[in-house]
């Protein structure tokens, strides 16, 4: 099974992101800051925050879905707010998106906000609403189960440093794994994490049985030159002691966000 997790920067190159997913052709995607504006007739689409505009791709989410037409495809969004064409505002959704290839069987499923709650009438300030989604999966090839889950975790303007509401992150995000993960399932857990590899949430994750795989396996970088700015360590990978870890990948090349995608190959 190949799971490959990657923050789809909104879809800022989508184009390239959209081709990269289908080549890589994955078991299971799990892509953050996905996209989906269904009245949208432009495929880009402008956010403004603070005076700054950002280009978003209008339906990041139905472009990868239909890039993966073997797979299927979930969408979680975590807030609606206001995006632009032109003078025209549009209501749109943001979340999390989750692909799983249709011969892998989804034998329990949660969708579960692990800071705030969903924000209907706009993004908000920060730190906004985040959530998790986990799957649990069969694979016939092995007769193993394992739960990957994933997460966009919430983004403090002063830091990545530990604080409260972090803290409260981690023990509902665990809290989550315990309602979907039976006895003797292997777990994933991925996504940007957007935290520091020193971190509280980290070292909690390791202490219910987790190993990460970047930092322990000598990368220093999960982020691409169009990210310019330091720490250079936003998103990871854990495993479960029973997951049997073939390969893993923080991939280089093609850049197709200002995140590097992580891609993992478990038997």
């Amino acid at each position: 099974m190949r799971i490959l997790s990657l923050n789809g920067w909104g879809g800022r190159l989508g184009e390239e992101l959209v081709a990269h997913v289908r080549n890589a052709d994955p078991d299971v995607l799990c892509l953050q800051e996905a996209t989906s504006t269904p009245g949208a007739t432009s495929p880009w689409l402008v956010y403004r925050d603070g005076g700054g505009e950002l280009l978003q791709r209008a339906n990041l989410f139905a472009e990868v879905a239909e890039a993966l037409p073997g797979h299927q495809a979930f969408f979680c969004p975590a807030a609606r707010g206001t995006l632009y064409d032109g003078d025209l505002m549009l209501q749109s959704e943001w979340g999390l998106a989750t692909f799983v290839r249709c011969s892998l069987p989804i034998i329990g499923q949660v969708q579960d906000f692990i800071h705030g709650a969903f924000s209907a009438d706009g993004f908000g300030d920060h730190p906004r609403p985040r959530n998790a989604h986990a799957v649990r999966l069969h694979d016939y090839a092995t007769d193993k189960t394992t739960v990957v889950v994933h997460l966009h975790g919430l983004r403090e303007l002063d830091g990545k440093g530990d604080t409260p509401a972090r803290n409260a992150q981690t023990k509902r995000l665990i809290e989550l794994i315990d309602r979907v993960r039976h006895n003797g399932d292997g777990l994933v857990v991925c996504g940007d994490f957007n935290v520091l590899p020193e971190s509280r949430m980290l070292a909690e994750l390791r202490d219910i049985g987790l190993t990460e795989l970047v930092t322990s396996r000598g990368f220093t970088d999960t982020r691409t030159s169009h990210y310019l700015k330091a720490p250079r360590f936003a998103d990871y990978m854990l495993v479960s002691g029973n997951v049997d870890v073939r390969s893993f990948e923080v991939v280089v090349q093609p850049e197709v966000s200002d995140h590097r995608a992580l891609l993992l190959e478990i038997g």
